[in-house]
């Protein structure tokens, strides 16, 4: 996968089984994830490089990006702008 202009892919991470405490949660009451890995980085818009890039860990907006399943693993794909945070 090959992102154009200043959009990326992201791998979201699993969501949380357990809570701290040990409560086991139920499939229907499960957040999705805002945080995940960068599997892939367009090359920038309007000349502007990009910040993020390939295996950066990041936080992104609850609703952001468009969902998209690859070869049996699910994606977003997202504008630059979505992402909040590099950890």
């Amino acid at each position: 996968m090959k992102p154009i202009n200043d959009r990326v892919v992201v791998q979201p991470a699993a969501a949380e089984e357990k809570t701290k405490g040990g409560i086991i949660i139920p499939d229907t009451a499960k957040e999705k994830p805002q945080r995940g890995k960068v599997i892939a980085v367009g090359p920038g818009k309007d000349g502007n490089a990009m910040t993020v890039k390939k295996g950066d860990k990041v936080l992104y907006g609850k609703y952001s990006g468009q969902e998209l399943s690859y070869e049996g693993k699910d994606y977003l794909i997202m504008r630059e702008d979505d992402i909040l945070v590099i950890l």
